[in-house]
């Protein structure tokens, strides 16, 4: 019995981590739904962990210049904080989606937490932006098998991405997120990218701001729509 207990919970504890493996890009590939690969004249532009009453409305304002719409993957706490920039988000044509209620790792949370939140958050922008969310992306991109489950039951398709612009850094600057970002700009790619600092280095946001029209600019040039997930062509 004594060692059946350990196989049963070392079994348990695999099976709530599995789904987490997509985080790493081989796997990602070999899940290209779960990764977000879309139709191949369209890229999907997706910002994380807003809304930021400081930093997402200069997002927004930069968007609408270059006639561009996005996907927003917002956290409950920091729309609960600033509701009015969800409503903008909404009032301006973007799509809002579900990145969890804090910024916590669905691996190391209590049982039972992330469901609530993720449908707390569902409610929220629901109530707050008057749009019911369709796509949910974990924080950190670990997604384990009760954050997968919770997302389904409240009509939420996980998705990751397919490339980064490693934003989040205090290094970072507007080249170098184009540069990260340039092998993944291709038909049918998610890009990762943040609207806030709130779990990056402080002020990394303007890096995103300040590449955003290069990388507009970089997949109208090759002949690529970009626009929201909602548009992406992502098979069920």
């Amino acid at each position: 019995m004594s060692r059946r207990v350990p196989a049963v919970l070392t079994a348990a504890l695999l099976a709530h981590a599995l789904p987490a493996a997509t985080w790493l890009a081989p796997v990602r590939r070999l899940t290209p739904r779960t990764a977000g690969r879309g139709g191949p004249r369209h890229v999907a532009l997706t910002l994380d962990d807003g809304p930021d009453a400081h930093s997402t409305p200069l997002s927004l304002d930069e968007l609408a210049r270059l006639g561009c719409h996005a996907t927003f993957f917002v956290l409950g706490t920091m729309l609960h904080r600033a509701p009015w920039v969800g409503g903008r988000i909404a009032a301006d044509g973007h799509e809002i989606a579900v990145h969890g209620w804090r910024h916590d790792n669905t691996l190391m949370t209590r049982p039972g937490r992330v469901t609530a939140e993720i449908r707390d958050t569902v409610h929220l922008i629901e109530d707050v932006c008057g749009v019911t969310p369709s796509w949910y992306r974990p924080p950190y991109g670990a997604l384990s098998t009760e954050a997968m489950v919770a997302a389904r039951r409240n009509g939420l398709r996980p998705v990751l991405w397919t490339a980064w612009g490693k934003d989040w850094t205090a290094s970072a600057t507007p080249s170098s997120v184009l540069q990260t970002l340039a092998p993944g700009l291709k038909g049918g790619a998610t890009l990762l990218l943040h609207d806030s600092d709130i779990t990056s280095a402080p002020n990394a946001w303007k890096s995103t701001l300040g590449a955003l029209p290069e990388v507009v600019a970089e997949c109208r040039a090759a002949d690529l729509a970009v626009g929201p997930l909602r548009d992406h062509g992502v098979h069920p």
